[in-house]
C-alpha cells in the first residue's frame, strides 16, 4: 500500500473549486475529488496548527493530550508520570506507530516539529525531512525534497508519506514570477463594500487594518499582500494572494501525480488532501488568521482517492480529522485495524469510502486556545446547521460570551442569533457539558494531571497570541495597541478594549 497525505496549511475549503468556489484555484485537487470521495463536513477538533496536528497523529482530543495552545504549559503533551512505560503512549499509541506495526514505512517532509518545538509530532516516523525554514519556506523549497523522495521510493511498496506545504499560510509568498492567475477575476460577491466598511471599524488581531496580527502586514517584503485592507482594491489584492498560493500548491500536487504516473504506481497510490485548519478570510471580521473555534478556522478540506473504493461521491456527515487514523487502518486491512489503540477518540468512516454510505457523528466539539480560548459545538437540526461558540477569553476580539450562527444561511458568520434562539443555546451548552464530562472522565482515569488544559491557558495569562510581550506579532504593550487603534480611526474599538481590559492599561 502506498499513501500520500497532503497537509496544506491554512487551506479554507470554500476556496476550492470542488467545494463551490468561483475561481479556478484547484484543478488538480478538483480532479482528485471527482475520482474519490469529497467530505463536506470534516473539522479539526483542536485549532490551530500545533493542537490540530497533535490531535491528528495522537488520535485524541487536546483536552486529553494536554496540547491546546501555542505556548506555555498547554503547548506540550501532559506528562504521564509514574504510569509511563519504557515507551510512552505518545509514541506507542500514535497513528504513525500503528502504521509501522502494519508494515508501512513512514516518512514526513515537514519542518513542523521544529517550528513549534513539537517533537512528539515525529513519533512513529521512520524518516523526517526538515525543509529547514520553520514553515516560512515556499513550495519551491519543499518540492525538490518531495521530488527526490518520490523518485527514490515511489515504486517501492508499503509506505506512508506526509507532505507539508506552507504557501497558503500568511504571509503569501509565492514567487513573483508566478504571476497572478486571478488578476481579472472578482472576489466573492459576499465581500461587499458595506461589509468592508463594518470591518474597517473593527479592532482585534488580524482585522482588516491589522493584517500583521496587531500591526501592518510586511507588504514591502511580501509583495502579494497589501499593507492594510482599506478599500475594495486592497481587498482584492489580499484575496488574490491567498488564491494564488492555493493554485501554486495545486501545481505542485499535479507534479506529484505525474511522478507517480512515471513510476507506474499512480493508480495504486492513495491520495488524501487536507489541512491542519482553515482560515478566516473576512469571517468574524478576521483576515488571514486561524483565530477562533469557528467555521472558517476549524472546517477543513478532506478528499480521499483510495484505490478500489468509491468514486465521485460527496459525504455530508460530520467528522473529525482525527477520525482519519482508524479509517486508514481499517482500509489497510483487518490486521492493521487490530492496532487501533483503545486510547483514541476517532471513529472510522471506512464504510463511506467503500460504498459512499454517509455515517458520521451527531455533533462535533471544537476547541481553540492559541488566539482565543473558545469551545464550540457544531450540530445539525431540522435544516439548521448550528455553530455555537462559547468564549472564555476573547483574545482582544469583540466576541461576546455566547455566539450562535446558522451556517445554512450564514456560512461566513456575520449574524449572531444567540438571543433569538435560547432553546438552541440550551441544547448546545448541554452537548458541550456532556462532551466535557466524558472527556474529563477519561483524563482522570488515565493521568496524574487532571486539569482541563483550557483552564491551564487561562491561568497562565490567556492565549499566547494575546500576550503583550512583543513576540510573534503581539503588541509590545497593551497601551501601544490602544494607541494604534486610535491613530487608525478606531476610537470606538479602543474604548471598548479599554473598558474590558482596564487592568492592562497603564492607568488601570
Amino acid at each position: 500500500m502506498r499513501i500520500i497525505y497532503l497537509d496544506l496549511d491554512a487551506l479554507n475549503p470554500t476556496h476550492l473549486g470542488c467545494y463551490g468556489y468561483h475561481r479556478n484555484t484547484s484543478p488538480t485537487i478538483d480532479k482528485l475529488a471527482e475520482e474519490g470521495v469529497r467530505f463536506e463536513n470534516v473539522y479539526c477538533s483542536d485549532a490551530p496548527c500545533l493542537p490540530s496536528r497533535t490531535a491528528l497523529y495522537q488520535g485524541r482530543f487536546g483536552i486529553r493530550t494536554g496540547v491546546v495552545g501555542h505556548g506555555g504549559t498547554a503547548a506540550d503533551p501532559k506528562r504521564e508520570g509514574a504510569r509511563r512505560g519504557f515507551r510512552s503512549t505518545h509514541e506507542e499509541d500514535s497513528f504513525p506507530r500503528q502504521l509501522q506495526k502494519a508494515g508501512l514505512h513512514t516518512a514526513m517532509i515537514s519542518p513542523f516539529g521544529q517550528r513549534h518545538a513539537a517533537h512528539h509530532y515525529y513519533a512513529g516516523f521512520n524518516e523526517m525531512h526538515n525543509t529547514g525554514e520553520g514553515g516560512m519556506e515556499s513550495a519551491e523549497v519543499v518540492q525538490p525534497v518531495v521530488r527526490e523522495w518520490l523518485k527514490s521510493n515511489a515504486d517501492k511498496d508499503n509506505w506512508y508519506l506526509h507532505i507539508n506545504y506552507w504557501d497558503i499560510h500568511t504571509p503569501y509568498r509565492v514567487p513573483d514570477d508566478y504571476g497572478n492567475p486571478f488578476e481579472n477575476e472578482p472576489v466573492a460577491d459576499w465581500l461587499t463594500e458595506e461589509l468592508l466598511e463594518e470591518h474597517l471599524k473593527r479592532g482585534g488581531p488580524h482585522s482588516a487594518t491589522d493584517l500583521g496580527m496587531y500591526l501592518d502586514a510586511e507588504h514591502e517584503k511580501y509583495t502579494r499582500v497589501p499593507k492594510r485592507i482599506a478599500d475594495l482594491e486592497s481587498l482584492k489584492q489580499w484575496f488574490d494572494g491567498y488564491d494564488t498560493a492555493i493554485r501554486y500548491v495545486d501545481d505542485c500536487i499535479a507534479e506529484i501525480l505525474k511522478l507517480l504516473r512515471d513510476a507506474g504506481v499512480e493508480a495504486e497510490t492513495a491520495i488524501i488532501v487536507s489541512a491542519d485548519h482553515g482560515e478566516d478570510q473576512g469571517d468574524l471580521g478576521i483576515y488571514g488568521e486561524h483565530g477562533a473555534a469557528d467555521q472558517a478556522t476549524c472546517h477543513i478540506p478532506f478528499i480521499v482517492r483510495w484505490p478500489g473504493t468509491a468514486r465521485g461521491k460527496v459525504d455530508d456527515a460530520l467528522h473529525y480529522h482525527l477520525d482519519w487514523a482508524p479509517t486508514c487502518l481499517e482500509l489497510i486491512g483487518e490486521h492493521a485495524s487490530q492496532h487501533t489503540p483503545d486510547l483514541w477518540d476517532g471513529q472510522s468512516f471506512a464504510d463511506t469510502l467503500r460504498d459512499g454510505t454517509a455515517k458520521g457523528r451527531d455533533e462535533l466539539i471544537l476547541s481553540q486556545c492559541a488566539h482565543v480560548c473558545q469551545r464550540s459545538v457544531r450540530f445539525d437540526d431540522n435544516g439548521h446547521r448550528w455553530l455555537y461558540i462559547r468564549t472564555y477569553h476573547d483574545g482582544y476580539h469583540p466576541f461576546p460570551k455566547h455566539m450562535l450562527f446558522d451556517l445554512a444561511t450564514d456560512p461566513h458568520e456575520h449574524n449572531n442569533v444567540a438571543e433569538q434562539h435560547p432553546d438552541v443555546l440550551r441544547e448546545a451548552t448541554w452537548r458541550l457539558l456532556e462532551w466535557h464530562d466524558n472527556a474529563m472522565a477519561k483524563v482522570v482515569a488515565e493521568q496524574a494531571d487532571v486539569v482541563d488544559p483550557l483552564y491551564t491557558v487561562l491561568s497562565e495569562g490567556g492565549p499566547m497570541h494575546a500576550h503583550s510581550d512583543g513576540s510573534v506579532g503581539q503588541p509590545t504593550d497593551f497601551d501601544g495597541y490602544l494607541k494604534r487603534l486610535e491613530s487608525t480611526g478606531r476610537q470606538e474599538a479602543a474604548d471598548d478594549l479599554r473598558a474590558r481590559y482596564s487592568h492592562l492599561c497603564s492607568s488601570g
